[in-house]
């Protein structure tokens, strides 16, 4: 019932269906007032510089576009990098140093799927989580950090930062802001980017199947068990045949729900993404596969505005 709630609530947002839509339409006067307070927002904030290159890797609408595979791609070529976010999904609160230079100082339920995510594949970098990302880059300035990335930052107008916005490949037929429709932005913001992003344009994205690490052929029974928004896209890179069992966006996995899963497909084989993979290990599924995922960014993606906001902190320092 769950499953059907959450993916019925998808399909309203982006891509409606007839009754969806009169939902939708009933709903614009909360939209209007909603767009007024993001208007509002924006046109008051005085942002500030923090004297420290802030790249921020986000998107418009609700949900995943690829921020966080975006921003482990980039942020891998920095030395002393930060990646700063939320941490939606996780027990705690406040500001925590998931990994140090690398080093994991938390574990999954403090720090969230995505920055564990991030922590594993970033073996350099600090990662913070934090509600407030204006002390989360006090912190990472405090621990040396040279360079920040706000993951899912766009929206944080205070901050003075460059701007990279991803657009999804599939643009949702549903293009009012929340609650009538995905977008947590109005679309014309995409405007406002340093940089945008395509999705099957600028980027894609590349799966390859893992067993313990190694490459693997997914046995011909196999469940796709995940906890991400939208979970429908990621049946294009796996075989027709397969199931699926979805959960909210963050979900956190119980051992209640992994027995009832393992009672009742005996004999399949699971597989999962990377963010939920760092959540699910712990219980030990037998013939657990992930779904690796990689970035490859296109040759003519043009980077020279974000270089040269970089070394314009670096030309700052030496003054």
């Amino acid at each position: 019932m769950k499953q059907k709630l959450h993916l019925w609530i998808e399909d309203y947002l982006f891509f409606p269906n007839a009754l969806q839509k009169i939902i939708s339409f009933l709903l614009l006067p909360l939209t209007f007032i909603y767009m007024l307070i993001i208007l509002t927002k924006r046109a008051m904030a005085k942002p500030i510089n923090f004297g420290i290159p802030v790249i921020s890797v986000g998107n418009i609408i609700v949900g995943g576009s690829g921020k966080t595979p975006i921003t482990i791609k980039l942020a891998s070529k920095y030395e002393n990098a930060c990646i700063i976010l939320r941490g939606y999904g996780r027990a705690s609160k406040g500001l925590y140093v998931v990994s140090l230079n690398g080093k994991i100082l938390e574990d999954v339920k403090t720090s969230g799927d995505e920055a564990m995510l991030l922590a594993n594949s970033l073996p350099k970098a600090t990662i913070i989580v934090s509600e407030n990302r204006v002390k989360a880059i006090l912190k990472a300035k405090e621990l040396g950090c040279k360079i920040i990335f706000l993951d899912d930052g766009f929206s944080k107008y205070q901050i003075s930062k460059f701007n990279i916005l991803l657009r999804p490949k599939d643009e949702p037929t549903n293009i009012f802001c929340l609650p009538s429709g995905g977008y947590r932005e109005p679309k014309g913001f995409y405007a406002q980017a340093d940089i945008e992003l395509l999705e099957g344009s600028d980027f894609k994205r590349v799966i390859s199947i893992k067993k313990d690490g190694v490459i693997s052929e997914l046995p011909a029974k196999t469940l796709l068990i995940t906890a991400i928004s939208k979970p429908k896209r990621l049946l294009e890179f796996l075989p027709k045949n397969i199931k699926m069992i979805s959960f909210p966006d963050h979900y956190d996995f119980t051992k209640d729900d992994i027995s009832k899963i393992e009672e009742e497909y005996k004999d399949y084989s699971f597989i999962t993404t990377g963010k939920d993979f760092v959540k699910l290990e712990k219980f030990n599924l037998k013939n657990l596969y992930l779904m690796d995922l990689e970035i490859q960014i296109d040759e003519k993606v043009n980077f020279s505005l974000m270089d040269e906001y970089i070394e314009s902190f670096k030309k700052g320092a030496q003054k």
